[in-house]
């Protein structure tokens, strides 16, 4: 009796699961037998992966820009004054550092500007 009722209450537990998958949006598809079954739509991010990958590397660019722009020298004390500013400003500082990726950027745009 006692197998009966696991097995019973893990098809319960399956089924409450697949109606809760169900609730958020399905679409309906025919298998090959003719039989036409519920499937459970996949959940979309809120934010698409290129929108999050073009606002990266518009970030990046503008760095570089700025770097570009500035200088080493300049742009290192700028942040430096940034870092000494309060909890909000020291996260701009680290934010707005230096990187390899931002040299790099900047000396392509000081090739291709100057």
């Amino acid at each position: 009796m006692t197998g009966k009722q696991l097995e019973f209450d893990q098809r319960v537990t399956r089924l409450s699961k697949k109606h809760q998958k169900l609730s958020r949006g399905y679409r309906a598809t025919m298998r090959s037998d003719g039989l036409v079954v519920m499937k459970p739509q996949r959940m979309r991010s809120a934010i698409p992966a290129k929108v999050l990958l073009l606002c990266l590397v518009g970030f990046f660019g503008f760095k570089a820009f700025l770097l570009s722009h500035l200088g080493p020298s300049a742009y290192d004390t700028r942040v430096e004054s940034l870092n000494q500013g309060t909890a909000v400003e020291q996260a701009g500082a680290w934010i707005m550092q230096s990187d390899p990726v931002t040299s790099f950027l900047s000396t392509q745009l000081n090739k291709v500007m100057f």
